[in-house]
């Protein structure tokens, strides 16, 4: 299938399905995978240098497996038939994307908020987000939503198709293993701090350029709709963007901050530990309930512009067939 229609026609049908609980995601076997590749690759009392080379084996070699899989999988479908390929093409490109999943995750949460059932809302949040829901108040519950609608739009929506449209699906399959691996192994405590170092940071390495599209994506829809808040999110992006302990999150983070002039950011519990973070516009007032679903309308501006920027890169990257 030619990539300028396969980008679109992926993006549809991630609006139309979304991401059914039936469906075997590709990515709950990328899981499996890391999961038995621990298993098979770790020994107990491993030296720091052992479990760095180890993990990096795993990093680099699933990522491989995924990309290769993938793109065995196109080939052969489109020996069966053209029409098996474009199909195989499509079903995989679609589970790559998050958009629909993603708004219906937040809605739910802030349904929840609307209803004044709080302890529903923590539960659903905890769904979308790493850290500590059972203690949060409908500030803070808002805000984890805003910073990972933000966050996600990088790697849930904006990587995928910015990979997509540069490699085809098999690339952008890869780009999901290797954020699946992040997920997993690439934490910072003692058990994965040397093992999932190298996931962690080719993870860094995949996500930078999108991160900053999409936080140049978050200031062209807010100026679209919301008028003058693309100088708000412009300047708050430049200002706090690097404050954020990742490399990459920070940016569409702050850029959202400054687009809905709320402060985000700030200290979070995993755990039950905490960990301290810098704010991000810091001159603003925290959150509300209605930010989030402005948060929610931006990052729906923003996939939109993001698979109109994708379908351009196709000039540039192999026109035509995507395989």
């Amino acid at each position: 299938m030619r990539r300028i229609l396969l980008l679109p026609a992926c993006y549809l049908l991630d609006q139309i399905a979304g991401d059914p609980e039936w469906f075997p995601h590709p990515v709950r076997g990328i899981g499996f995978a890391v999961r038995r590749g621990e298993i098979a690759l770790r020994r107990p009392g491993e030296s720091a240098a052992e479990e760095l080379l180890r993990g990096a084996a795993l990093a680099a070699g699933l990522t491989a497996l995924t990309w290769a899989t993938t793109a065995g999988a196109i080939r052969w479908a489109y020996g069966a038939s053209n029409a098996a390929g474009c199909a195989c093409e499509l079903v995989l490109g679609w589970t790559c994307l998050a958009a629909r999943n993603l708004d219906q995750e937040a809605a739910a949460v802030l349904r929840a908020l609307t209803d004044g059932d709080l302890a529903l809302a923590r539960r659903r949040l905890s769904r979308i987000v790493g850290r500590d829901t059972a203690d949060l108040d409908e500030r803070e519950i808002s805000r984890a939503v805003i910073e990972t609608l933000a966050e996600s739009a990088s790697d849930g929506v904006i990587a995928p198709l910015f990979y997509m449209a540069v490699g085809g699906v098999p690339l952008a399959m890869a780009y999901k293993a290797v954020n699946t691996l992040d997920s997993m192994i690439g934490r910072e405590d003692s058990r994965y701090f040397y093992f999932g170092k190298c996931a962690a940071r080719l993870d860094d390495a995949a996500n930078y350029l999108p991160a900053r599209l999409t936080a140049a994506g978050i200031v062209l829809a807010a100026g679209a709709l919301q008028g003058g808040a693309a100088r708000a999110a412009w300047r708050t992006w430049l200002r706090d963007g690097g404050r954020h302990r990742s490399p990459n999150a920070g940016r569409p983070e702050s850029a959202m901050a400054g687009a809905l002039r709320v402060r985000l950011g700030g200290g979070n519990s995993y755990g039950g530990e905490w960990v301290p973070a810098p704010a991000m516009g810091g001159r603003f007032a925290p959150p509300g309930p209605e930010d989030a679903a402005r948060a929610a309308r931006l990052v729906a501006g923003v996939a939109a512009l993001g698979v109109a920027f994708a379908m351009l890169l196709t000039a540039f990257f192999r026109p035509g067939k995507s395989r």
